[in-house]
């Protein structure tokens, strides 16, 4: 396998890193600066206000310890991400659990190695921690359980007399349908990439029943032609033919799709069920926070995955700096946050998605629908996808997936070629 070009300048960065026991105690009198390095920019809403909150209380019970935030929205924060690992990493930095971003970083030793039997007691879901480790060595924490979903204005449907989908070839009709009445059928992140590799994913479990296996298969061989893939990667194409996603879907960020579907423009907007938070955001109009729904992807007609197999993994967490300077407190801070009733509590108080931790103590009833509907969809699945394709590789390959899915979505080059091309960039 070719040396990772991104681990080798870490390494070479990282030659001289510390350990997690050798770290000087800090004398709890002494004045403490913690960085943490986050991809929440949004302090008033969702993850990024349960963070803050977490953050503020640790400064009120810690009055000699500060804790500086540099929050960057993920693309810019991955970005960044690199730079820091070559010039010094701030205490606590955000990470994914997942290849794609994890593996090169470990191999770098970029990242302190955490005590896994400190956190027996922290209700972590089974198997989400597996993601955060390497030679069966513990280096971060998960934060969230995540759903790839389908929001939908529920008003919006019963005014028309528009039904959820049964089958995706139902979805392309309703596209039809909806662009009739002048509205974006479904709102896409097209200009990131990643998102629709996600709903690439999410297609292939609809038509294969499973991931895992396949995906493991295909990286690790460079081959991409398996029916499954080329199936999706046609779905998709078919797709943006009816009219599905938003004209210049594939330009648009993040911000603009869930802006359309926000705003009324749109009738349904794909994402992550962490976007559950939506029906608390005031800053949207109540007629349209008060009649935010979900659903998962629809089945595929003749394909193996039940309506209950769904696309979900553990992604995002936290990690410490490996250098950092008070790695003892990070570590102290770290670990306040997981806490039960620290982020897996207030992240469901203040409706954003699942935590990667058991969150039943916390359910109450008087929730929102949407969270009531993710919870159903959770617990009523019979199996759970994993990490998403475009995560699964290398980097290279990542970058590769996430910026061809345009081209072949868009019509500018074929599946074939698609496939051949993403699957050059895992050899």
């Amino acid at each position: 396998m070719k040396k990772k070009a991104l681990s080798a300048m870490l390494a070479a960065a990282m030659a001289a890193t510390s350990v997690l026991g050798s770290v000087a105690v800090v004398n709890a009198e002494e004045e403490v600066t913690l960085k943490l390095f986050s991809n929440l920019p949004d302090r008033k809403n969702g993850q990024g206000l349960v963070e803050q909150m977490i953050i503020d209380e640790y400064m009120a019970e810690n009055p000699n310890v500060k804790i500086e935030v540099e929050a960057l929205d993920e693309e810019a924060y991955k970005t960044k991400f690199k730079a820091y690992a070559m010039d010094g990493m701030p205490d606590v930095v955000s990470i994914w659990g997942q290849p794609a971003f994890l593996d090169e970083v470990l191999e770098a030793g970029v990242l302190a190695e955490l005590n896994e039997a400190d956190y027996a007691d922290y209700a972590f879901v089974e198997g989400s921690l597996e993601g955060f480790k390497k030679d069966d060595k513990l280096y971060g924490l998960p934060r969230n359980t995540d759903i790839a979903v389908i929001y939908y204005n529920q008003k919006m449907f019963e005014d028309n007399g528009w039904e959820i989908p049964a089958t995706y070839d139902d979805l392309l009709t309703l596209a039809g349908t909806i662009r009739e009445s002048d509205i974006i059928p479904m709102a896409m992140d097209g200009g990131d990439g990643w998102p629709m590799a996600v709903y690439l994913s999410d297609l292939v479990n609809k038509i294969n029943g499973s991931t895992k296996d396949l995906f493991a298969e295909a990286i690790a061989n460079g081959d991409f032609t398996a029916d499954p893939f080329k199936q999706a990667t046609d779905l998709m194409r078919q797709s943006v033919e009816a009219g599905l996603f938003q004209d210049g879907y594939d330009s648009q960020d993040y911000g603009t799709a869930m802006n359309l579907f926000t705003n009324g423009q749109a009738a349904m907007f794909y994402m992550g069920s962490w976007e559950a938070s939506m029906a608390l955001n005031e800053d949207i109009p109540e007629e349209i926070r008060t009649n935010i729904r979900v659903f998962t992807m629809p089945v595929v007609d003749g394909g193996q995955g039940g309506a209950n197999d769904i696309a979900a993994w553990n992604g995002g967490g936290y990690a410490v700096s490996a250098t950092s300077e008070v790695q003892e407190e990070a570590v102290k801070f770290l670990n306040y946050m997981y806490q039960p009733d620290k982020l897996s509590k207030y992240g469901w108080e203040n409706g954003v998605g699942l935590s990667a931790q058991d969150q039943t103590a916390y359910m109450t009833g008087e929730e929102t629908e949407l969270q009531k509907q993710i919870v159903e969809i959770a617990t009523g699945a019979t199996s759970l996808s994993g990490t998403p394709v475009n995560d699964c590789g290398p980097s290279a390959f990542k970058t590769c997936i996430e910026s061809e899915i345009q081209n072949v979505t868009n019509g500018t080059s074929t599946v074939d070629d698609f496939l051949a091309t993403i699957g050059k960039a895992c050899q």
